[in-house]
Parts: structure tokens; sequence; C-alpha cells
């Protein structure tokens, strides 16, 4: 059985603004913001996409996931490690130590993914979501 080609990371490219904001939890125009600012990454496969990471700054200084999506067919393929390995790569190569992201408090998977990538529970915002779900957060050492 022939192998897969791996999947690689790269900085996400202005024409590909509506498949980076497919999840419908950010304006386009904020994307396109984040895209120019290189804050938005597209893991891809033989130039496919498979996926995207945006990130953003607690505070203006603490790297944050605001969203990690891989699409349907590729998910438990690897891809959301490839985003948060180049993810934590680059933000080594700039000084930070700590990663941080989260999830809704209902999403069991998520919260499992969270773990098995290396996060560490660090805190939750009760009610702070539609239907008065609360956000779980997490933090990751960089090594």
């Amino acid at each position: 059985m022939p192998s897969r080609p791996a999947v690689t990371v790269r900085l996400a490219r202005l024409e590909e603004l509506r498949f980076v904001t497919s999840d419908g939890h950010a304006a386009s125009d904020v994307v396109r913001r984040k895209i120019t600012s290189g804050e938005v990454f597209v893991a891809e496969r033989s130039g496919e996409p498979l996926g995207y990471l945006r990130l953003e700054y607690l505070w203006s200084r603490l790297p944050y996931i605001a969203m990690i999506q891989v699409s349907p067919p590729h998910r438990r393929q690897g891809v959301g490690s490839a985003l948060l390995g180049h993810l934590a790569r680059a933000l080594l190569g700039q000084g930070h130590a700590m990663l941080y992201s989260s999830s809704q408090a209902n999403e069991p998977e998520a919260q499992a993914w969270h773990r098995r990538m290396g996060f560490e529970e660090c805190g939750i915002l009760s009610g702070i979501n539609e239907g008065g779900i609360g956000e779980v957060f997490f933090r990751k050492p960089l090594p």
C-alpha cells in the first residue's frame, strides 16, 4: 500500500479567505487582517487544503489558538498535530514559552484532543458562550 504524501503547513493566502472562515466564527474582514499579519495557517497535502488554524494574542502578548479546524474527511490523520507543531516551532522562534487554547465546556472530543496534544486545563469562564455554555481554557508549554 503506497504511503500518503506528508501534510505541510504554511501561512494562509488571501485567496483562501473563504476556506479559513468556513467555521463561521470570525468575520471575513477580521480574518483578512489576520492573514495579512501572518496569523492564519493552512495544512495541505498535495496542494489540497485540509485544515487551518487562526492565532490570537491574549492581552496582545500570549499566543492563543482562536480556531483550529480540520475538514471532516481528514480528521484523525495528523492534520491538527501538524498545524500545532508548525505553530509551536514558529512561536518558540519568537521567544514564546507557552501556548493557550480553549474549547466549549460541552465539547468532550475537543477537550480530549487538547489533552492528547499535551495541553493541560488551566481555567474556565462560565456562561461565556451562547446558551450559557462555559469555555474551558488550556495551556501547553512549548518544548
